[in-house]
């Protein structure tokens, strides 16, 4: 993109009922550091790189459904982050207060919902190009 080098940020934003608690939550699933914390917003960001994931507040929040369902508020986008251990990672994430959805559509991917109903992928690399 024009105007934009490597060290420039960039980030995901997700809205939630309470920003400041999906914060801390991804702050601890994902071991990085809340990096802004501000009424209605906050960040968390890893020690290194330029990547960060945003929260908002938002007061007419509508928790979505998984699977996707008619009549009901759909998803926008998920998280997708790939892990050495899958065991390993449902498990902590489910520690940290994610819960196991109850549809799973693959064997080496194990959807999971925030706690405010966001869904993300905890996956292993099957060596194939995504």
């Amino acid at each position: 993109m024009r105007g934009r080098t490597d060290s420039h940020y960039w980030g995901v934003v997700l809205d939630a009922p309470d920003a400041q608690e999906l914060a801390r939550f991804y702050a601890r699933l994902l071991d990085w550091k809340i990096t802004k914390d501000e009424p209605g917003w906050a960040t968390v960001a890893p020690a290194d790189g330029v990547t960060y994931l945003g929260f908002q507040t938002s007061p007419n929040y509508v928790r979505p459904v998984w699977p996707n369902a008619d009549g009901s508020q759909q998803m926008m986008m998920h998280l997708d982050l790939e892990v050495g251990d899958l065991y390993g990672a449902v498990t902590h994430a489910i520690e940290t207060g994610a819960t196991l959805a109850a549809h799973q559509p693959q064997d080496d991917v194990r959807v999971l919902l925030d706690p405010a109903g966001h869904p993300f992928c905890l996956y292993t690399d099957s060596g194939e190009d995504t």
